[in-house]
């Protein structure tokens, strides 16, 4: 029995001693180990190790990335064997176990130790820096630590609980697992809303989401435009149902109050009120967001004119008005190149004018207003195209005759045209019906219905032509009448002489005949 007892007590010790025997020869052998077994790419970690006294001095620290490595540190062995390196950052690398080697030299090939590391996949916002921002933000988002070359990756948005909106999908991955794309972000409510993505490889419970916060913001339909347009106000980012939603233009309500939506967006449209030309400042505020926590947005006031009527005739009387213009300062109105009329804008840049529509040519011209600012603007008035009637001639008369014997300077008569442009009238007078030879130079610009020929003027005898046309003040022309023909005098001055000589001689001879007889 003694000799049962020890046999079962030796036995005993040998089981003890063999584990504690193999804890020594552990403990004396080389040991690594990491700060930690697996994280994500850009996460930092070091290496340990213990019992590495045969590798006193420098030695290298590799990373294994697809079949090729990198040189992640360079660090000591102390003469004690212990090695802890400095932080080092993961590359960036796809999903999965990687190798890290100590080795004795700058060779990964001539390693001692190696230890495995497990890379996780997670989502990094890059733009903007702080993950921040209105509806409607670009942003830019980076995946790394998937698979490598995963394919149909998708970025899950997270509207509200577990709605989400897919806001990119069929992204692939690089060799190293990391992709990066850009997306807007979707209506939603204030607040933060977290990211998520999946792909062929990486589940969404695998991968480390991120999250972007809506800030509440304005945006405007025109960032410019005139005093009276239409503008409309897209709030977003805004508490979901918020009541009490208001615009205000330089500090004054304008449009209806609103509610938000349950994603928190809303509307409000408001007619540009009555302002001076340059930038206004548009805010927003809510019955929960205040107008500190909203960017201002900036609408800039153009200067206009409007013109009462657009078309008429010479002498018209126009009204023109003008807005955004600068407040207080004088503006010049010009028709063409001609200035018509001057004026003061009020403090808001409005002013109005009026003034008669000059003599000028029928069709388009440009009314110009400008203040002392610079600011300008210009509108179009029509003159009317309506030529006025063809007068009718009176004298001379068609072929009648004029004069005897010498020149003559007759009066030339027809009857008025009336036009509400005003009317004038041109003259002319030759020696042939088709009117290639003018015997005085054309007579214009005639007010009356008659006109005289000057003593300089005068007509020889012969058969002579003479037609009238009317021009009105915008220059529409009536066209010239039929002319009418006329002759002056009956014989020249010699022949008339020599008849008289020779009745004259008969007349003597008759005398002198009957004295004879007597």
């Amino acid at each position: 029995m003694k000799s049962v007892f020890r046999l079962a007590i030796a036995f005993a010790i040998c089981l003890i001693a063999i584990p504690a025997l193999a804890i020594s020869a552990q403990a004396d052998g080389p040991t690594t180990w990491l700060s930690g077994s697996s994280a994500y790419v850009g996460d930092e970690i070091r290496v340990y190790g213990e019992g590495l006294g045969d590798y006193y001095g420098t030695v290298w620290v590799y990373y294994e990335l697809n079949d090729d490595w990198k040189m992640v540190d360079k660090d000591y062995v102390s003469s004690g064997g212990d090695l802890e390196t400095d932080y080092f950052e993961i590359p960036e690398s796809a999903s999965g176990s990687h190798e890290i080697r100590v080795c004795y030299n700058d060779d990964e090939d001539d390693w001692s130790i190696r230890t495995e590391f497990t890379v996780k996949p997670m989502l990094e916002i890059t733009k903007p820096e702080d993950a921040k921002g209105p509806i409607g933000t670009e942003v830019t988002i980076k995946g790394t630590g998937f698979g490598e070359d995963e394919e149909d990756i998708e970025i899950r948005y997270y509207l509200d609980g577990s709605d989400y909106e897919r806001v990119k999908r069929d992204i692939t991955a690089d060799e190293h697992g990391t992709w990066e794309v850009k997306f807007t972000v979707p209506a939603s409510s204030k607040g933060e809303h977290e990211i998520d993505a999946k792909g062929d490889d990486s589940s969404l419970s695998e991968v480390k989401g991120t999250s972007f916060t809506v800030k509440p913001g304005i945006n405007l339909s025109e960032p410019s435009g005139y005093v009276g347009d239409s503008i409309t106000v897209t709030g977003a980012g805004f508490r979901a149902s918020e009541t009490s939603i208001k615009v205000t233009y330089d500090g004054t309500q304008v449009g209806s109050s609103t509610t938000a939506s349950e994603d928190g967006t809303w509307t409000i449209t408001f007619e540009v009120p009555e302002s001076a030309r340059g930038t206004h400042k548009i805010d927003a505020h809510g019955s929960s967001t205040s107008a500190a926590s909203i960017s201002d947005e900036g609408f800039t006031v153009l200067p206009k004119i409007m013109l009462v009527p657009t078309s008429g005739h010479v002498g018209t009387s126009l009204s023109v008005s003008g807005t955004g213009f600068a407040g207080s300062k004088s503006v010049t109105i010009k028709y063409d190149a001609t200035q018509v009329a001057t004026t003061t804008s009020d403090s808001k840049g409005s002013f109005s004018a009026t003034f008669l529509a000059p003599k000028s040519r029928h069709g388009e011209h440009t009314i110009t207003v400008t203040d002392t600012s610079g600011n300008t603007a210009n509108v179009k008035f029509t003159m009317e195209s309506t030529p006025p009637a063809k007068p009718t001639l009176s004298s001379p008369a068609n072929g009648t005759r004029i004069g005897f014997i010498g020149s003559q300077a007759p009066t030339f008569q027809w009857t008025a045209v009336t036009d509400e442009s005003g009317v004038g009238y041109m003259l002319q007078i030759a020696s042939d019906e088709g009117f290639t030879n003018l015997v005085v130079p054309e007579i214009s610009g005639l007010s009356e219905t008659n006109y005289t020929l000057s003593k300089e003027q005068a007509l020889p005898r012969g058969a002579y032509y003479w037609r009238v046309k009317a021009i009105d003040g915008a220059q529409n022309d009536s066209g010239w009448t039929a002319p009418y023909s006329f002759q002056v005098g009956l014989m020249p001055l010699w022949a008339f002489i020599v008849i008289v000589v020779v009745i004259g001689l008969l007349v003597a001879a008759l005398v002198y005949r009957f004295a004879l007889k007597r």
